[in-house]
């Protein structure tokens, strides 16, 4: 690659979220700058993973400044691998983005020191040792640079460059971003959110732009939202009266606080009974107390209705932060509700959990969100009768229910009306999604608008 775009042309290359569904980055070169949007870790399938292994390209190091358009682990989870290959800032991001990654960062450094200790202690794992990606030193660096701006603001973050955020309404902080270079202008929408969240507005409009590019995760699928609730308190129902418990793996941020509040709002109108609810996961705990801090602070993103409320706590809400709290629910005593991350059990806390109660008849374990493949939350959801959790095999014989009408995600027919409300521009990428969806949006903009609609490769180039 050359080390900044010739001839006087802009130029786009996706080094990640190109026919899958993880791991964002999106490089823009310019005559003059080069600005990385998004930087997150691949996860899911092994060969996924072994990407965020490979040397940091050099093209990375040149980097002016880096976007991040919200605070998932896929979108943020590469910076302390930038840092660590010797990068030194600015992140630029929202107010809201910035309060969550060091939660984020924190936790998968965490996570990742811990796992490569766990393998070292029982033999896992194939490397000898086993050593984490990066460390807390690591992630502190990149925190450090975080430089958060306010939504709707067009401010120049390299010479030349300029970025201006949106809500997307996926989580807190969450936006879609317009860079503007040379003379061009292409919109990233990073993750959507819907217009049903029930706490963020819905997404702001799309700005007009020369290229959009456009995430595709449920692109071939819609949300079934009818009887949604009622699954949700159906299963809890069922299960509280054979004994059992119910585990839910819920991603620590958003995720979780739409639970809690669906369950408060169940329990008020008693359509389940008043069970212990369990929050399990330090980092699920600490996004709690952020967006505890946006509903009171009257943010911009909240939902207005909700402004100076606390719609997060069910009367009988237990927040776990010890190892020995933790371990105390992995048998309950009696029928409860524990809400661990991650949220496709690919790490954490969860997977101690799903050790000690999938083998058990009378819990249930819920699916509420979007699992990718090779995830753990993906085998349940595909009816795995067995699961490999730290070496060993589970069987699984819990209840495994899907309800993925609480995904923060726009559906198909969502991505369609957002991305298709503004001018059209030159050409769409789809990306941030399995072959299928991405295809799917693809040909959705090519037959129904007479878009260019194109699916990139990874590690293609082109010029906007």
């Amino acid at each position: 690659m050359p080390s900044r775009s010739e001839t006087g042309s802009v130029a786009l290359t996706f080094h990640g979220g190109a026919g899958t569904v993880t791991g964002s980055k999106y490089l823009i070169d310019t005559p003059d700058a080069r600005v990385l949007v998004d930087c997150g870790l691949f996860q899911g399938i092994a060969e996924l993973r072994r990407k965020n292994w490979a040397p940091v390209p050099v093209s990375f190091t040149e980097i002016d400044a880096v976007v991040i358009t919200h605070a998932h682990l896929d979108h943020c989870g590469y910076l302390p691998v930038l840092v660590r290959a010797g990068w030194s800032g600015p992140v630029f991001t929202t107010r809201g983005t910035a309060g969550l990654v060091p939660i984020v960062l924190r936790d998968s450094a965490h996570l990742m020191t811990e796992e490569a200790a766990h393998a070292n202690k029982y033999g896992w794992s194939k490397h000898r040792p086993a050593l984490p990606l990066y460390d807390a030193s690591d992630a502190e660096k990149a925190i450090s640079l975080l430089r958060p701006v306010e939504y709707d603001e067009e401010i120049e973050i390299a010479p030349g460059v300029t970025a201006e955020f949106g809500q997307a309404g996926h989580i807190l902080g969450s936006s879609w971003v317009r860079v503007r270079a040379g003379g061009r202008s292409v919109v990233f929408s990073g993750d959507l959110g819907r217009p049903t969240h029930s706490l963020l507005r819905p997404p702001r409009p799309r700005p007009a732009c020369d290229a959009l590019v456009l995430e595709s995760t449920y692109g071939a699928r819609d949300h079934h939202d009818t009887g949604s609730m009622d699954l949700l308190a159906d299963s809890i129902r069922r299960t509280a009266r054979r004994g059992g418990s119910v585990l839910i793996p819920a991603f620590a941020v958003d995720r979780t606080e739409v639970l809690l509040s669906a369950l408060a709002k169940l329990m008020r109108e008693q359509r389940i009974p008043a069970l212990p609810v369990y929050v399990d996961s330090p980092m699920a705990l600490a996004a709690l107390r952020i967006y505890r801090e946006a509903l009171l602070g009257r943010w911009p993103e909240i939902r207005p209705e909700l402004v100076g409320h606390d719609p997060l706590t069910p009367g009988s809400l237990t927040e776990l932060r010890t190892v020995e709290e933790s371990m105390r629910v992995n048998s309950p005593r009696m029928p409860s509700i524990v809400i661990s991350a991650s949220g496709m059990a690919t790490g954490g806390r969860v997977l101690h959990h799903l050790e000690h109660m999938l083998p058990d008849h009378r819990h249930t374990v819920l699916i509420v969100g979007y699992a990718a493949q090779g995830t753990r939350a993906r085998q349940l959801a595909s009816g795995a009768k067995q699961l490999k959790i730290h070496g060993r095999y589970v069987p699984v014989r819990a209840d495994v229910v899907q309800v993925d009408a609480f995904s923060a995600h726009a559906d198909a027919d969502e991505l369609l009306a957002w991305a298709t409300a503004g001018p059209p521009p030159k050409t769409t990428y789809l990306v941030h999604g399995e072959p299928d969806a991405a295809e799917t949006v693809a040909d959705r903009l090519r037959d129904e608008h007479d878009w260019s609609a194109v699916v990139p490769r990874q590690g293609e180039r082109v010029l906007l």
